[in-house]
């Protein structure tokens, strides 16, 4: 009897399914803050290890400015003797700005510089970037004790609105966040971002009003400081703790609905910085 084996059926091959690069954010909101918090913290503590000063160098570096620009815009060119508590408020604008730049300028080269974590362990990349300016924020945090101290010690009378200042400070976190995402994916792909980025803070320190006022101005400069979102954001932090008569804001930024300009600067930098780190975290790892 003579046994006959039927074909075997033929068997579909199971589809290819992609397999994505590592993502800017995931692993759920708990384990990011977590990531971000560690390594933040232990960045703050090993920028000042080995320093006989440690984290006075904090508060030295941009108190040491203050003390050149004071000198020589009192002293030398009298730019702020029509300014009310102008030493308090130069003081104030100098922090501020130093959040700024220091936040940016350290995420410029921060994925590179953590390159052998990128290639080699599976984390939500935006921790990299969010754990510089957490760890700048901090910096300010110390910062703003001594510049509180020194507001008291200028005669500045204490008022309610100091408490707004963390909302105040917002917009700044966020258009800094917004900033640092951008220049810490570009600079994996183009080196020539580190260069740039310091003439650019250098040309926006004097772009803002740190040394000046808006209302000190004239045309076109005026028209120029109306659109830059540092402005809002330090004269609305002189008007909630330095000078009650200064313009705000809003003002500022030349009422509204001019203010939607720099509004949206804001939010449009932080969006596209959100979307752009993510579409090249997957690839990052093979740019290093």
């Amino acid at each position: 009897m003579s046994l006959e084996l039927e074909p075997a059926a033929s068997v579909a091959p199971a589809p290819l399914r992609e397999i994505r690069g590592p993502a800017a954010l995931g692993g759920g909101f708990r384990r990011f803050w977590s990531l971000t918090w560690m390594v933040a913290i232990t960045e703050f503590r090993l920028s000042y290890f080995g320093s006989v000063l440690g984290y006075l160098w904090t508060l030295m570096r941009p108190l040491m400015m203050f003390g050149v620009y004071y000198t020589v815009f009192t002293q030398i060119v009298p730019l702020g003797k029509d300014i009310p508590n102008y030493p308090a408020l130069l003081l104030m604008n100098i922090m501020l700005y130093q959040f700024f730049a220091e936040a940016t300028s350290n995420a410029v080269q921060s994925v590179v510089v953590r390159e052998n974590m990128v290639r080699k362990m599976q984390f939500p990349r935006m921790v990299i970037p969010l754990s510089v300016v957490v760890t700048a924020l901090m910096n300010l945090a110390v910062n703003l004790v001594a510049v509180f101290v020194f507001v008291l010690a200028n005669g500045v009378p204490i008022r309610w609105t100091w408490l707004l200042l963390p909302v105040a400070l917002i917009p700044l976190i966020v258009f800094t966040t917004g900033v640092a995402m951008v220049v810490s994916a570009a600079f994996v792909r183009y080196r020539d971002v580190l260069p740039i980025w310091g003439v650019f803070t250098q040309a926006l320190f004097y772009a803002s009003p740190v040394l000046y006022t808006v209302e000190n101005t004239k045309e076109p400069i005026t028209s120029v400081l109306q659109v830059n979102p540092l402005t809002g954001i330090m004269e609305g932090v002189r008007y909630l703790v330095v000078d009650a008569r200064a313009p705000g804001a809003i003002t500022s930024w030349g009422g509204f609905p001019q203010a939607l300009i720099p509004i949206g600067i804001i939010c449009f930098v932080f969006v596209f910085g959100l979307w752009y780190f993510n579409r090249q975290a997957a690839t990052a790892a093979e740019l290093l």
